[in-house]
């Protein structure tokens, strides 16, 4: 949660919207309601945010199924081909994006997982900061 807080925190601050995009396969570990939580969580404690919550489901049909039925905003899923195109359509009726590739990152928090609030919000400061504006 520290890590959605700190760069949606950055994000207002710096008024850049930003991509949240789950860990790997985190739709299929975590799961869908979690997930929904945590960004719903987030856009509470920092409202000024703008932000595209992104849930990772790998090639599991099933959790991005789920994902879409929560409510997630966008959900990567790397599954055959004849399924991205049947959930393509269920996600438009939803308004959820299907995206068949995670998105390159401008930088991974993961090396961070374990770093405080402050250490944080800092790093995705420096971050926004340092990346041009389209």
């Amino acid at each position: 949660m520290s890590q959605v807080l700190a760069a949606a925190s950055a994000a207002a601050d710096a008024v850049r919207p930003v991509a949240l995009v789950s860990a790997p396969d985190a739709g299929i570990s975590a799961g869908a309601g979690w997930f929904a939580a945590l960004t719903a969580a987030a856009r509470e404690a920092v409202p000024g945010a703008q932000f595209l919550a992104v849930l990772d489901c790998g090639d599991d049909a099933g959790a991005a199924q789920a994902a879409i039925r929560a409510g997630i905003e966008a959900i990567v899923f790397t599954g055959p081909d004849s399924v991205v195109r049947r959930l393509g359509d269920i996600a438009a009726a939803r308004g959820c994006r299907v995206l068949t590739e995670r998105p390159q990152p401008a930088h991974d928090l993961a090396a961070l997982f374990f770093a405080d609030n402050d250490t944080l919000r800092r790093h995705c400061c420096d971050i926004l900061a340092s990346l041009s504006t389209i």
